[in-house]
């Protein structure tokens, strides 16, 4: 694991490399959030020094933008479609029961970090709906069982 003195030099090499280059800021934003799960304001604040742009700037596009995150992330992020396909098959009851079960709201972390749970428009796998996935793993034609299946995984 990467201590904060480590992130801080990796910080400033990705600050370097898009230094003077137009069309940075987005890039550097991930990777910036890539390396420490979100973006804080102290993060923003030494990416618009590093890339001499407004403070202002750099919150615009970031609150801009839905992949931006503004505060920690659980070690697992699970995403719940709620997409035409899912919302018809009941999605929203698959959401309630897993918020349920983490005993946090959608777009909240549990208190142990271990899970962040999201609303999602649609994560393209109608055929199988209601969907979630949890980090890069794809389950559907969820029902309460498979939930608490689901979430004993990890």
């Amino acid at each position: 694991m990467c201590t904060c003195i480590e992130k801080q030099q990796k910080l400033g090499l990705i600050l370097s490399e898009y230094q003077n280059k137009s069309g940075g800021l987005i890039p550097v934003l991930q990777k910036a959030q890539g390396l420490y799960g979100y973006l804080s304001e102290d993060i923003m604040f030494k990416v618009a020094d590093g890339l001499g742009v407004k403070p202002s700037v750099v919150y615009g596009v970031a609150t801009f933008y839905t992949q931006f995150r503004f505060s920690p992330v659980g070690e697992h992020i699970i995403r719940a479609c709620h997409g035409t396909a899912c919302h018809v098959s009941g999605a929203e009851n698959i959401t309630r029961i897993m918020a349920d079960k983490l005993g946090v709201e959608p777009g909240k972390t549990t208190a142990d970090m271990k899970f962040t749970l999201d609303r999602v428009a649609c994560l393209g796998c109608c055929s199988l709906a209601p969907v979630v996935m949890v980090d890069s793993d794809v389950y559907g034609r969820l029902d309460e069982a498979r939930v608490e299946e689901i979430l004993g995984n990890y």
